[in-house]
């Protein structure tokens, strides 16, 4: 009887607990906490923070994969979700169901700045190979700087899957952070003048422009960038159902009920994914340092691409709806109409400021596609 107690309590998590287990459940506790009291993301960090706590309760087998003696745990069948390449582009396909192009196709120069803000995640690949990381690594952090969390998994699933919890982690905190992050530097590199501009009412895209759009940007991006037509084809599926008005269930599934269940796949694997010996390392904080420094300098090329194009159209365009180009949709967007309200109060620039967002979303998968063609 002893000896099986003995056994049991060998075999239970307290005998394997380690300083590691305790840090990464104390770094769980504190992304619950920015989920549910402070709301950053809490769709996207509470289940992240949840896969983190409980892939770090040792002894549990969650992450484990099979063996003779046992099928393998839960967790690690759903990693292969992500390891496969699966969730990311089902993502996709439900954000096209849920987008309205209108605002780009009503204003087709505004996709100049959704590409232009994606200077930031080549420069940033650059300055990840000067700081010793191998390039398919480079390629996996640059891509931070596109502001797009599923779009950063998918391209690191491929090519570093071992950075996938720290690039998932830093990815997600700087989209939630894109109201502290980009007001400095909107604020910096205008003038108050330049923020108050007002834009004119666009004009009404017809119903034919938006079921042709989706069709011809899978056909361009497919023919140019084979790669990124994975998460660019179930973009524009999804929102093709939605224009059509033909397959409505279809497309309320794919923007509710399916992006929903995917995302809480999504996040709770990419959270276990995550270890103690990836986060307290050096190799850790460099990500973090480099995926800042991607987006902000993806913000700032935006912003000067929006600049540029207010002294071409002799200050027809406010520039700061160029640091929405950068693909956090919404959050971008509304950053950039705060901040050209607070300038102006009769300034409405959230339609304006859409078009080059939701040209980013494109502009990064083909940034993904770009460099998996290149690295992969």
């Amino acid at each position: 009887m002893t000896d099986k107690i003995i056994l049991f309590l060998q075999g239970s998590g307290f005998a394997q607990l380690s300083w590691g287990h305790i840090g990464m459940i104390i770094i769980s506790a504190i992304l619950m906490y920015l989920a549910i009291f402070k709301e950053y993301e809490p769709l996207l960090l509470l289940p992240i923070s949840f896969g983190i706590f409980l892939s770090n309760i040792p002894g549990t087998g969650l992450m484990s994969g099979p063996t003779a003696k046992t099928v393998g745990g839960l967790l690690h069948y759903l990693y292969e979700g992500v390891r496969l390449g699966i969730y990311p582009p089902l993502i996709f396909l439900g954000i096209g169901a849920m987008t309205d192009f209108g605002p780009l196709i009503a204003q087709p120069k505004t996709m100049l700045l959704g590409a232009a803000a994606q200077l930031g995640i080549f420069t940033t690949f650059f300055g990840s190979r000067l700081l010793g990381f191998n390039p398919a690594e480079a390629g996996s952090i640059a891509i931070i700087g596109g502001a797009d969390g599923p779009t950063s998994i998918y391209l690191t699933s491929l090519l570093s899957p071992h950075l996938l919890g720290p690039i998932a982690i830093a990815a997600y905190i700087y989209i939630a952070l894109v109201p502290l992050i980009q007001p400095p530097i909107i604020k910096f590199f205008t003038t108050k003048e330049e923020r108050s501009i007002e834009m004119g009412q666009m004009r009404r895209v017809k119903k034919i422009e938006k079921l042709i759009f989706p069709i011809l940007v899978s056909l361009i991006v497919g023919l140019i960038v084979p790669q990124a037509l994975t998460l660019v084809g179930m973009l524009m599926l999804g929102n093709i159902l939605k224009e059509s008005g033909v397959a409505k269930r279809l497309s309320d599934t794919a923007s509710t009920a399916m992006i929903n269940i995917v995302t809480i796949l999504l996040m709770l694997s990419v959270g276990a994914s995550l270890k103690a010996e990836q986060f307290f390392t050096i190799q850790f904080i460099s990500i973090i340092g480099l995926g800042l420094s991607a987006f902000a300098l993806s913000t700032f090329s935006g912003l000067m691409m929006g600049k540029l194009m207010y002294y071409l159209t002799n200050g027809k365009i406010n520039p700061i709806i160029g640091a929405a180009g950068v693909s956090a949709v919404p959050e971008a967007a509304r950053c950039s109409q705060k901040l050209g309200n607070e300038a102006n109060p009769g300034n409405f620039l959230l339609m304006h400021a859409m078009g080059p967002n939701v040209a980013g979303v494109i502009g990064s998968a083909v940034a993904a596609g770009v460099l998996l063609s290149v690295l992969g």
